[in-house]
């Protein structure tokens, strides 16, 4: 998806730089890119940011911009989410994180999620300039995300649709990482027939056919990787070596 359909993230008075940067490794996992400070506690650029950034430093926090309010921040915006488990007084839609990102995804303009600062969140003031409210289902005794967390659940809800479904490998798996074919099982299952019937396991012999024939099916049931057939053919000489 183009960058400039991505939600953008907006930050409104963060207070630790830790949590700025720990918010935009939550943006990269999910492909997120545009971040926005309004008002941070501690200034901008923060060494602290750049430090728990880690990776997401020089694509998140390099670009990021600084605005001195929220309607500033939200220049270009057509769509803005809150985050926040108040402002229900406010005649607002209220959404959970899945219905807000699947509704953002088909949205044809701008987006934006805002987060209130860690130890407050969103005053009303702010929320008022969101088109609805963003509220994660979450045990009412123990409701307090952080900033992070938040923004990697908005994350992950908006890609979950857009990025591949499965994980992708990090580096190429070697090849004895690879699944084992059936022949490879088959011989593996005749090495072990031919190891059991020296040492007399299939017995008494009017049993030895099924036996063998459940021998066979627990093989083909197996989920075997090539280096796993080779260990177990190495097993197998070492205890039957004389």
């Amino acid at each position: 998806m183009q960058n400039d359909r991505l939600p953008v993230i907006i930050l409104v008075r963060p207070q630790m730089g830790e949590n700025i940067g720990a918010a935009a490794r939550a943006m990269l996992n999910f492909g997120l890119t545009e971040m926005r400070l309004v008002d941070p506690r501690d200034g901008w650029p923060n060494p602290k940011a750049v430090a728990m950034a880690s990776g997401a430093a020089g694509q998140v926090l390099d670009a990021a911009k600084v605005y001195p309010t929220l309607a500033a921040a939200m220049d270009g915006v057509d769509f803005a989410y809150a985050t926040t488990a108040r402002g229900r007084e406010l005649t607002k839609p209220v959404y959970t994180p899945a219905t807000a990102m699947e509704q953002a995804r088909r949205h044809p303009g701008r987006s934006a999620i805002i987060f209130g600062p860690e130890r407050t969140g969103l005053e009303n003031d702010d929320i008022a300039r969101a088109n609805a409210i963003v509220t994660v289902p979450v045990n009412p005794e123990f409701p307090s995300l952080n900033l992070a967390q938040a923004v990697l659940l908005m994350g992950y809800e908006y890609g979950r649709e857009i990025l591949p479904p499965e994980p992708a490998p990090h580096a190429r798996r070697s090849e004895a990482q690879d699944l084992a074919d059936r022949l490879e099982i088959e011989r593996l299952g005749d090495h072990f027939d031919d190891r059991l019937t020296e040492a007399g396991f299939f017995f008494p012999e009017t049993k030895a056919a099924s036996m063998r024939l459940n021998m066979r099916s627990m093989w083909a049931r197996l989920s075997l990787t090539r280096g796993d057939v080779r260990i177990l053919h190495g097993v197998l000489r070492q205890l039957t070596r004389r």
